[in-house]
C-alpha cells in the first residue's frame, strides 16, 4: 500500500465560457484566481485555475473553457460531483448567497452526518458545500467573508457501475473504507491533507457518461515532490497500470492514468507551485503561457476571450 499519496491536489473540469467560468469561480464562490494560462495541448484554450490565497495543493478547481462546448452528458464511469468545504453552521448564509445569484439546482442533504449545499455550475456541474471542521484560511479578497469562505475540497463522488476495483486501487493508493451509507462508499487517507476523502456511488445500470461543458475531466492526487510521484509510479506500473512519463506541467509535475472504472487519475507534486512565475499578490493577473507557446502570444491574446470588464 502506498504512502506518498496525501489526497486531493486539484480537480479539472470542462466548461462552455471563460467569462462565464471565471465569474461563477470568483464572484459566485469568492476564490481567487490563481492562475491564467493556456492549455498545453490546445493552446487557444484557457486553462484557469481557482482556489485559495495561493493555490495550495487540495483547495484548487480548474477549467479547460472550450467555447461553445456542447454539455457532457452525465453517467457512470466519471466524478458526478466535487464537493467543497465550508465551516460549520453556514449551510444557510451560502442558500441565501447562492439564492441571490439564482445559482440552480439549489438543494440540501446530509451525508455521512453532515450538511451539504447542493448546487449546479454554469455548464450543469454537479457542486456540494459540505459543513465541516476545517481549520484552512479561505481567500477573502472577492467579498465573501472569512467566516463563511470556502477551504478548499472536500471530497468527490465517483459514479461507478462496478465499485470493487476501483475500491481496491483507493486502498492501493493509501485510502481507507471509512463509511457506507446504502450506494456510497467513502474512503479517507489517514494523516493526508483536509482534502483527503473520496466516495464511490455505485450505479449499477446507469449509462456510461460523455465528457462535454460541465464534466470533470479528471482528478489529481497530491504527493509532496518528485521523488515521491516516481515511487508512486513505480508502483502502479508494477500493479500494471498503464502510467505516462512525467509531465511538466509549470506549477507541478503530472503523471496519468485510467482507473477500471474509467475515470482518469493525476498525480501531481506540490511543488513548485503558482508563485513560480507571479508574485503571489498577482497571482492569476497576468496571462502566463507555457515556454513552447511564448511564441505564439501575440495570437493568442487576440484571440483569447477576455475574461474580465
Amino acid at each position: 500500500m502506498l504512502k506518498q499519496i496525501k489526497g486531493l491536489h486539484h480537480v479539472t473540469s470542462l466548461a462552455s465560457d471563460a467569462r462565464a467560468n471565471n465569474a461563477f469561480f470568483t464572484n459566485v464562490l469568492g476564490l481567487r484566481r490563481v492562475k491564467k494560462t493556456v492549455n498545453f495541448d490546445a493552446p487557444d484554450v484557457y486553462h484557469l485555475y481557482y482556489g485559495d490565497e495561493t493555490g495550495t495543493p487540495g483547495t484548487v478547481m480548474t477549467y479547460f473553457p472550450f467555447p461553445n462546448a456542447a454539455r457532457g452528458i452525465p453517467g457512470a464511469g466519471e466524478v458526478g460531483r466535487t464537493a467543497f468545504s465550508i465551516p460549520t453552521g453556514t449551510s444557510q448564509a451560502w442558500i441565501d448567497r447562492l439564492t441571490t445569484f439564482e445559482t440552480a439546482q439549489l438543494a440540501q442533504d446530509t451525508r455521512f452526518g453532515q450538511k451539504r449545499v447542493l448546487f449546479d455550475g454554469p455548464d450543469g456541474d454537479k457542486f456540494a458545500l459540505v459543513e465541516s471542521d476545517d481549520d484552512r484560511t479561505p481567500w477573502t479578497g472577492n467579498g465573501v467573508s472569512a467566516e463563511i469562505g470556502i477551504r478548499g475540497f472536500h471530497s468527490t463522488d465517483m459514479r461507478l457501475i462496478d465499485d470493487a476495483q476501483s475500491a481496491e486501487l483507493l486502498k492501493f493508493m493509501g485510502y481507507e473504507h471509512s463509511e457506507t451509507d446504502g450506494s456510497i462508499l467513502r474512503f479517507v487517507v489517514p494523516g493526508g491533507n483536509a482534502a483527503n476523502t473520496i466516495d464511490i456511488e455505485r450505479v449499477p445500470g446507469a449509462r456510461h457518461a460523455a465528457q462535454g461543458a460541465g464534466s470533470v475531466h479528471h482528478i489529481a492526487f497530491a504527493v509532496e515532490n518528485r521523488a515521491r510521484q516516481l515511487e508512486v509510479r513505480e508502483a502502479l506500473m508494477d500493479t500494471g497500470y498503464q502510467v505516462t512519463p512525467v509531465i511538466d506541467r509549470d506549477y507541478f509535475y503530472a503523471i496519468y492514468f485510467r482507473t477500471p472504472g474509467g475515470v482518469l487519475f493525476e498525480v501531481a507534486t506540490n511543488e513548485p507551485g503558482f508563485d513560480r512565475d507571479e508574485d503571489t499578490a498577482h497571482l492569476g493577473e497576468a496571462l502566463k503561457l507555457p515556454s513552447q507557446h511564448e511564441h505564439l502570444r501575440a495570437r493568442l491574446e487576440g484571440y483569447l476571450q477576455p475574461i474580465e470588464d
